[in-house]
C-alpha cells in the first residue's frame, strides 16, 4: 500500500474517520441551530450534567468566569438553559438545559452520537467491551507520553 492511500484496517485511521464524521455532524448541527462551537459544547455538557455550576462549566470549556457568564447569558436568551439558585447556597447558580435534545431542531446536536449508540447496541457486546478496554489503555498510554 502506498503512503497516499489509507489503510482501512488501521485503528488510528478508523478513529480519525470517527472523529471526522462526528465533527462534520456537529458542524452541520451548529449551522442549523446557528450556534458557535463553545455554545454547542456547553449545551452538551450541561445536558449530561444537569444542575452544573458555572465554575465547573468554565473549567470544562477552559474559559474564564467572565466568558462562561457571557456564554450562559447567550444560552438563557435563546431559551436553551436556565439559571437556578442553589437552595443550599444562595450565592451559587445551577445551570440546566430547558430544551429537549431528542426533538428537532436541537436533536441535531446528538443525532450522530444517538445513531452510533444504536449501532453499538446491535454489535457483539463482548467484543465492544474488549475494544473499549483496549482503546482506553491505548489512550492512557498515549496521554502519558505527552509532556
Amino acid at each position: 500500500m502506498d503512503s497516499g492511500s489509507s489503510d482501512r484496517s488501521s485503528l488510528a485511521a478508523a478513529l480519525q474517520r470517527y472523529i471526522d464524521a462526528r465533527a462534520a455532524a456537529l458542524l452541520e448541527a451548529r449551522r442549523v441551530l446557528r450556534i458557535n462551537e463553545l455554545d454547542a459544547r456547553a449545551l452538551l455538557f450541561i445536558a449530561a450534567n444537569p444542575g452544573t455550576r458555572p465554575g465547573t462549566l468554565s473549567n470544562f470549556l477552559g474559559i474564564t468566569s467572565a466568558g462562561v457568564t457571557t456564554l450562559i447569558d447567550r444560552l438563557v436568551e435563546r431559551g436553551a438553559v436556565r439559571r437556578d439558585v442553589d437552595p443550599a447556597d444562595r450565592r451559587v447558580n445551577r445551570i440546566t438545559v430547558t430544551i429537549e435534545l431528542t426533538e428537532a431542531p436541537w436533536s441535531a446536536l446528538t443525532r450522530f452520537d444517538d445513531a452510533f449508540t444504536l449501532a453499538e447496541g446491535a454489535g457483539d457486546q463482548e467484543a465492544i467491551r474488549r475494544f473499549a478496554t483496549l482503546l482506553d489503555g491505548f489512550t492512557e498510554a498515549a496521554a502519558g507520553r505527552r509532556a
